[in-house]
């Protein structure tokens, strides 16, 4: 017969309450309650004896991962896919947690102190409040990050130069002939309150240093992050006076299907249009997309062995690294037309 949580209190002689209570919040009970509770579960081989471990070591062995987005996107998949590569033989689960505000953010770091049911967490791609580090560090509670902003508000961090490689691939299309080049984002609301701050930001203000010191007015389209992105950036810009010779997107998930539509509306790319994307996603290659490379699987396995590191007190291998932008350079830019 399977021990269930009655046994336990009864040969524990507490109430299943008591019981519950040790599982769930350990903090809140007396030290002789405890040991009572974790000697019974073990005894009977509690199927939850994995938890009794934890009022003995501390440790859940469980690394809560925070980022804005589903996690069935490209680069949250493969970010998982590296961090569980290192995480799961080292005996840890990854727990999912969506944030979608400041606000959800705060009231993360403020109970996960009570709740004390993670290890470590890991920030993907948005900020956090310096003010709201200190305490979870004080824990021995690691934070790290993956394009995660400001830097000196993690124990480690690994990210992409957003900035730096949207300049450079802007500056390609501006190398090649290209003036009138647009730049298609989602919008963000950094002075909002209760918006969250994105590392992607900072490729429009790579973009916009690019076309600045060329001289060019940079020209920039905001579409909603949707299930329509493609059918909104291509309104936006057959409401334009004319089309541009080159089209910049945030990210590959735009840039792929918008060369596909264009063609379909009479657009050759790159004779008439020369588009650029963002991340290197697998469709990028095979149809042909210049675009900016980031391998996010590499950097989960990189900040999750750092994690690691920290958990068992040991010095990382890296603090804060931010990686060199890495241009692939296909066939979807060219020259502009000659007219």
């Amino acid at each position: 017969m399977q021990t269930n949580i009655e046994d336990v209190a009864k040969l524990a002689g507490v109430s299943i309450a008591t019981v519950s209570r040790t599982f769930k919040h350990p903090d809140l009970v007396a030290e002789k309650t405890k040991n009572k509770v974790t000697a019974a579960a073990k005894e009977l081989d509690f199927s939850i004896s994995r938890s009794a471990s934890v009022f003995q070591t501390g440790q859940t062995y469980r690394i809560a991962m925070l980022n804005n987005d589903r996690s069935s996107t490209w680069f949250n998949a493969q970010v998982y896919e590296g961090l569980n590569s290192v995480f799961q033989p080292a005996g840890y689960d990854i727990a999912f947690y969506q944030i979608l505000s400041s606000d959800e953010r705060h009231a993360f770091f403020e109970n996960l102190p009570i709740r004390r049911n993670v290890d470590a967490v890991i920030v993907t791609s948005f900020d956090i409040n310096r003010d709201e580090a200190p305490r979870l560090q004080s824990m021995k509670v690691p934070i790290t990050g993956i394009n995660a902003i400001p830097e000196d508000a993690f124990s480690a961090s690994i990210s992409v130069d957003d900035l730096g490689a949207m300049q450079l691939i802007t500056k390609h299309l501006i190398s090649i002939g290209h003036r009138d080049i647009v730049f298609i984002t989602f919008p963000f609301f950094p002075k909002v309150s209760g918006m969250l701050r994105f590392s992607a930001m900072l490729r429009q203000e790579g973009f916009k240093n690019a076309c600045k010191e060329a001289g060019i007015n940079p020209v920039v389209i905001d579409i909603p992050n949707d299930e329509h992105i493609v059918d909104s950036a291509l309104a936006k810009l057959f409401a334009l006076d004319h089309m541009p010779t080159a089209i910049c997107c945030q990210q590959d998930s735009l840039a792929v299907p918008l060369m596909a539509r264009l063609r379909q509306f009479g657009y050759r790319v790159p004779e008439d249009i020369s588009i650029v994307g963002f991340d290197d996603i697998d469709y990028a290659s095979q149809v042909g997309l210049t675009t900016v490379h980031q391998n996010p699987k590499e950097m989960g396995a990189t900040i999750a062995k750092s994690t690691l590191q920290l958990l068992n007190g040991e010095k990382t291998s890296i603090k804060h690294e931010t990686l060199d932008p890495q241009i692939m350079f296909r066939g979807s830019t060219a020259p502009p037309r000659k007219e």
